[in-house]
């Protein structure tokens, strides 16, 4: 495994947790932090008591996410950095408001209100603080996909499997299937500056039977897993240990302790 080639064929961040991804043509990592921009936005479903001054760590029930709310696949959600601006296309119509001010977040929050009304469990609202990421984890990690493993899944279920349902941050080639196991602990380099620690094997929920695009929950991938390997993971989290620039096409390799 430590000598086998690998690359980063894509990247992605998720500007708001639980809408679609943004591809990336390049990322800059910094050490001890996620990729920047990645969930840093969120919609509480109800009520959780999340102070923006002192930010903190909420499971991802707590806010609207696609193990329960799958309809949020099938918006087309952009985010503009430099306006603040989010706009989130549910077939023809785009409602677009600026997260920055409140009138911008309330529009948005009253779109999640009329699309999700059955499924809140109270009023919806954006949530953010800077320099926080509403992970799935405490740690502030970046989340990578072997794509072989992904072919090995699409095998199990017996459909294809559109890489996207695992909403990574990192998606390798070159890896053998589940090879990203036993990398636990090691070192990895991204191209020529970035290093990161692999610390967490990903178990998967029910987000990834959701197809992206059309909100279908039309498979069953963690009880599919679970069947044939004994788990239900896909993926691992690392911690970025030395900072730099990644693109699509740099190698990934293992450091040599």
């Amino acid at each position: 495994m430590a000598r086998t080639p690998a690359r980063l064929e894509k990247i992605y961040r998720y500007p708001v947790k639980g809408l679609s991804a943004e591809p990336m043509a390049r990322a800059s990592l910094s050490a001890g932090q996620t990729i920047a921009g990645d969930r840093q936005y969120a919609i509480e479903n109800g009520p959780i008591g999340f102070d923006p001054a002192a930010p903190a760590y909420f499971p991802k029930q707590r806010f609207l996410m696609l193990m329960r709310n799958e309809r949020l696949a099938r918006l087309d959600a952009r985010f503009d950095d430099a306006t603040h601006t989010l706009a989130l296309r549910d077939g023809g119509d785009t409602v677009r408001g600026d997260l920055g001010t409140p009138e911008g977040r309330r529009h948005i929050e009253a779109f999640f209100a009329a699309i999700c009304a059955d499924e809140l469990r109270g009023p919806p609202k954006v949530l953010q603080a800077p320099g926080h990421s509403f992970s799935d984890v405490a740690r502030k990690v970046v989340s990578i996909i072997n794509l072989a493993s992904v072919a090995v899944v699409e095998q199990l279920v017996g459909a294809p499997v559109d890489p996207l349902r695992f909403r990574a941050n990192l998606y390798v080639a070159g890896w053998p299937a589940w090879g990203e196991f036993d990398l636990l602990g090691r070192t990895l380099a991204l191209g020529a500056d970035v290093r990161v620690r692999v610390v967490k094997r990903i178990v998967r929920c029910a987000a990834t039977n959701v197809e992206p695009g059309t909100g279908l929950r039309d498979l069953d991938i963690p009880h599919s897993l679970f069947r044939a390997c004994g788990h239900s993971d896909c993926g691992i989290y690392a911690e970025v240990v030395a900072g730099g620039t990644i693109a699509p096409g740099d190698a990934v390799a293992v450091v040599e302790d």
